[in-house]
């Protein structure tokens, strides 16, 4: 059992952002490679011990300093291996202060079968702040022809503007979760779903909702099924999809497209994203 910590503070000087505060506790480690021009700097989580095991425990919190702007992701797929009890722990804490960004794009989530997983996100945005972020989720290993069928993922989202909760979600899934996971009224089968929060800095939330939904329906030829809505000044957006590689490339498309309208930022997610 590991207890794993990443503290990460962006400020801005000059003009620029700056890393202004690291701290990391195996397993995590964070790498700051070159942002590609016209992009943020960027900080990419490593967990070091390959994958995490019953019990395991991330702490990762994130600070933006008035105006600053960043870019999280991870190295690769977190893997989470089979439990006989004990439960990983995952919790994340992201602050932007007055017109600062965030984005926190990571790679996918795999849940082995028996997998246990608990996350808890936490967004706390100030006024004229941003926001772009979600996760990927894999139900088992399907090119070794293992399913999530038993285990446990709890999954919640909180997003607070100045303090006050605008929007929350939670996941709940225990036991004997292939029935649950094959029903059509629940996920109908699906090898991974998606979840994406995009709360803009300013201007037409309408607009936004209205071009992610013509962005997705680009896919449908594909198999995914998706939908957007627009909730307090957010725009939220679910995938389900059969290919979890799919699914990946609609996801990174739709971020391109948001940073690209909203963000003022290249249409194209880092090239560690792309390893």
């Amino acid at each position: 059992m590991t207890e794993g910590a990443a503290e990460i503070r962006f400020g801005r000087r000059d003009g620029v952002t700056r890393l202004a505060h690291l701290y990391q506790r195996d397993p995590l480690r964070v790498l700051f490679p070159g942002p590609a021009a016209g992009d943020p700097p960027v900080a990419v989580i490593v967990t070091t011990s390959g994958g995490l095991v019953a019990g395991d425990r991330l702490d990762i919190a994130v600070e933006l300093a008035p105006g600053a702007a960043a870019h999280v992701t991870a190295s690769a797929a977190e893997k989470v291996y089979r439990s006989t009890g004990r439960t990983t722990t995952i919790k994340q804490t992201f602050s932007v202060g007055p017109h600062a960004a965030l984005e926190f794009l990571p790679p996918e989530t795999i849940l082995f079968d028996g997998a246990r997983l608990r996350r808890e996100t936490v967004i706390d945005l100030a006024p004229g702040s941003a926001f772009l972020g979600g996760d990927i989720v894999v139900f088992g290993r399907r090119a070794r022809g293992e399913r999530f069928a038993s285990g446990f993922l709890r999954e919640v989202w909180e997003l607070r503007r100045n303090g006050e909760l605008v929007w929350g979600d939670a996941l709940h899934l225990e036991e004997d979760v292939g029935p649950i996971i094959d029903d059509p009224a629940c996920f109908d089968g699906a090898a991974a779903f998606a979840t994406m929060i995009f709360s803009p800095p300013a201007g037409n939330v309408r607009s936004l909702l209205d071009c992610a939904r013509v962005v997705q329906a680009a896919c449908a030829a594909t198999g995914l099924r998706a939908g957007a809505t627009a909730v307090s000044g957010l725009v939220i957006v679910r995938w389900l999809a059969a290919d979890a590689a799919v699914l990946r490339r609609s996801y990174a498309g739709l971020a391109c497209h948001f940073r690209s309208a909203a963000l003022g930022l290249p249409g194209r997610l880092p090239q560690v994203w792309h390893v």
